[in-house]
């Protein structure tokens, strides 16, 4: 008979009464006992802490900080009644102590009277520390107790963080009014500086109008001194010059008593010769243009005739037979041709030598013709202006006269000033210097100012000056300087989800356990009828198989549809599931057929063994080295990593890794439940009479 239907007649015996297929259902049902009831009664623990009593108690009494109320231990207790993190019940500190004690609390928190006081001294001279009181009992619940501790650290941390706000507040407006004050201060350094600036501009501008004037003075002091010398030389001068006059008048007046009447006498023959000497300058000054261009014009012609006589003579006499008679003639007139040639080029070589020479004759036979004119053209009123020459000359002599005695006056007057002059310049001199050396007091007063200035400017920039947003801004970064940014990889929604890896295996294992305690690891027919070990092996393991997948049906579609477990990959949960529960019951039938009663205590050694080094609720490198050593070598430490791929999501490399194991288990369990099959077809004492039966 073939091992499926050894399997099948197996199976078939559970329909034969009620009782069986009551066993059937139970044992199907089973794995949701361990599986479902379990992670069903911790399936969100943390989303139900509002149930849990807590005792609340608020002692501060508050304090003034800043001319502003500050009550810490009021904020706290509403900013905790409004998370509804625990079932708050706001008490007494006795009755806290009381309820703590006796259960009816799980524990309690307490703001001592001066919290509000140390938290606000943090801006004073003696700061101190604010305590929140927590007080436990593991004797109620060791968990609660666990959990408190870190809901009361977030609580401390975010009391820490508003006491730390509102002492870094009052900084920064400090740092606001010192930086309105240090502008205002810097503002009036600029008008200082400004002030200060126009005072050294101004002291500057006389500085150099007394520079200027003292060269002005001084010019003016040398200036007069030349001056007086020069008056002085312009009486001596001028006395001279009046006595030369004087004499010029006498001999003036003297010549023309002898000149006039000649003069009156000659004028028409003194004009007639001056415009001759005016003509003939003219016609002389015509020809000499005519010499300049027409030298050169009859040196070329000469040379041209000397030329054509000296081919003419070449022509005729060296080259051709001519009468004998003419050649002579011809060579006398070549020979003449080339004096005249040389002496034209002598008279253009001097009008180009003498070139200049001609302009200048030229210019002084214009001027000899302009004034020659000039002078045939006043011929006739020569007497005239003799007499008109001799008026002025006698008016020359009075002004003469009178400018001696203007310079005389003028030479006593310049020497009076000269005087003034010097002592102007003196004084002159003493302001300039008095001026340069305030305009360089002032000078380094500006620079002075200008430092102050730009110090305090650059003070009250260096000082921040915050808005009330950017305060707050800062007050918050700077009161909660590190933030924790977490990111969880394919998080598990729920505390049930994450446990959900853990006791499903468990669940399957157990369902196992107990089928091999209604199916018998090998079929008692099979052996006594000696079929061959293989088929007694499947034969009895092929049932418990049918029946896991029917618990893994059953077990997730629970988990699903009724506890709410998402699954990642559910298809391959499921498939994956169907692998374990074989494996499972290769494993439990390997040890209840090669040791018979004693391997269902086996089995739940080895259940044990798999539960504390799976890693299933904390890491497995947290346990004692023991669990760690046998970590790698049991099914189920592999079943709840790939589980944990498959539910929550992930790499699925631990997935195939578990498979491959799986099935190495599998077949491993398989192959040595038929070689206990075959040392079991053969009868001894021990099997007939067992030592121990269960």
């Amino acid at each position: 008979m073939h091992a499926p239907r050894l399997a099948a007649l197996e199976l078939r015996r559970f329909g034969r009464g009620k009782l069986p297929r009551a066993a059937l259902v139970a044992l199907l049902l089973l794995p949701l006992l361990y599986g479902a009831l379990y992670l069903w009664s911790f399936w969100d623990p943390y989303g139900r802490l509002d149930r849990i009593p807590v005792a609340l108690v608020n002692d501060d009494r508050g304090t003034t900080a800043g001319g502003k109320k500050l009550t810490a231990g009021d904020d706290i207790t509403r900013g905790l009644r409004e998370s509804r993190t625990f079932e708050w019940h706001e008490v007494s500190a006795a009755t806290a102590r009381k309820g703590v004690e006796d259960g009816t609390y799980y524990l309690s928190l307490t703001m001592p009277a001066d919290f509000s006081r140390r938290i606000a001294s943090s801006a004073g001279d003696s700061p101190e520390t604010g305590a929140l009181q927590v007080r436990t009992n593991d004797a109620n619940n060791y968990i609660v107790g666990q959990i408190s501790r870190t809901v009361f650290s977030e609580v401390r941390s975010a009391a820490s963080t508003n006491a730390s706000r509102t002492f870094l507040d009052r900084i920064f407006v400090s740092f606001s009014d010192i930086h309105g004050q240090t502008v205002k201060a810097a503002d009036g350094a600029d008008k200082l500086k400004g002030g200060i600036g126009t005072a050294e501009a101004g002291s500057k501008d006389l500085a150099d109008g007394l520079k200027d004037a003292k060269k002005g003075s001084g010019k003016l002091s040398k200036g007069l001194e030349r001056l007086d010398t020069g008056a002085g030389g312009l009486e001596d001068g001028s006395k001279q010059v009046a006595a030369g006059t004087q004499t010029l008048a006498d001999t003036v007046n003297g010549v023309a008593g002898k000149v006039g009447p000649f003069l009156k006498d000659n004028e028409k023959t003194i004009g007639d010769t001056a415009q001759l000497v005016a003509d003939s300058a003219k016609t002389i000054r015509a020809n000499l243009g005519t010499l300049v261009k027409a030298a050169p014009v009859a040196a070329r012609g000469a040379h041209a005739a000397s030329d054509t006589l000296d081919d003419v003579y070449r022509a005729r006499c060296e080259t051709a037979v001519l009468d004998d008679a003419a050649c002579p003639d011809l060579k006398k007139a070549a020979q003449a041709a080339s004096d005249v040639a040389k002496v034209a080029d002598d008279v253009n070589s001097l009008v180009a030598d003498q070139n200049g020479d001609l302009k200048k004759l030229d210019t002084n036979l214009r001027t000899l013709q302009t004034q020659a004119q000039a002078l045939a053209d006043r011929a006739p009123h020569l007497s005239e202006d003799l007499d008109d020459a001799v008026a002025r000359i006698n008016k020359l002599n009075d002004g003469a006269g009178k400018v001696a005695a203007g310079a005389k006056t003028l030479h006593t007057g310049l020497g009076t000033a000269k005087t003034g002059a010097t002592a102007l310049d003196t004084g002159v001199g003493r302001l300039k210097t008095g001026a340069v050396d305030l305009s360089g007091g002032l000078y380094k007063l500006v620079d002075g100012s200008g430092k102050l200035a730009g110090g305090l400017h650059d003070g009250a920039a260096q000082i921040p000056d915050y808005d009330k947003q950017d305060r707050e801004q800062r007050t918050g970064v700077m009161a909660d300087p590190v933030q924790l940014a977490s990111q969880d990889l394919h998080k598990a929604p729920n505390y049930g989800t994450g446990f959900a890896p853990y006791f499903i295996p468990l669940s399957l294992w157990v369902g196992a356990m107990v089928a091999y305690m209604l199916i018998t690891p090998m079929n008692r027919r099979a052996l006594a009828a000696g079929a061959p070990a293989r088929r007694i092996a499947l034969a009895g393991w092929l049932p418990v198989v049918a029946v896991g997948v029917l618990q893994t049906v059953a077990l997730m579609a629970v988990l699903h549809w009724a506890i709410g477990l998402e699954m990642a990959h559910a298809a391959g949960t499921v498939g994956f599931l169907f692998l374990v529960s074989a494996c499972f019951a290769a494993i439990v039938q390997w040890l209840n057929a090669r040791f018979g009663a004693a391997g269902r205590i086996l089995v739940l050694a080895l259940l044990m063994l798999q539960l504390t080094s799976a890693g299933g609720t904390y890491p497995v490198q947290t346990s004692p080295g023991f669990f760690n050593a046998i970590h790698p070598f049991l099914p189920m430490s592999y079943v709840v990593e790939a589980l944990r791929r498959l539910i929550t999501g992930g790499g699925l490399e631990p997935v195939w890794h578990a498979c491959v194991v799986l099935v190495a288990f599998t077949a491993g369990a398989l192959a040595l439940t038929a070689l206990s099959a075959r040392r079991r077809q053969v009868w001894t004492l021990d099997r007939l009479h067992p030592e121990l039966s269960l």
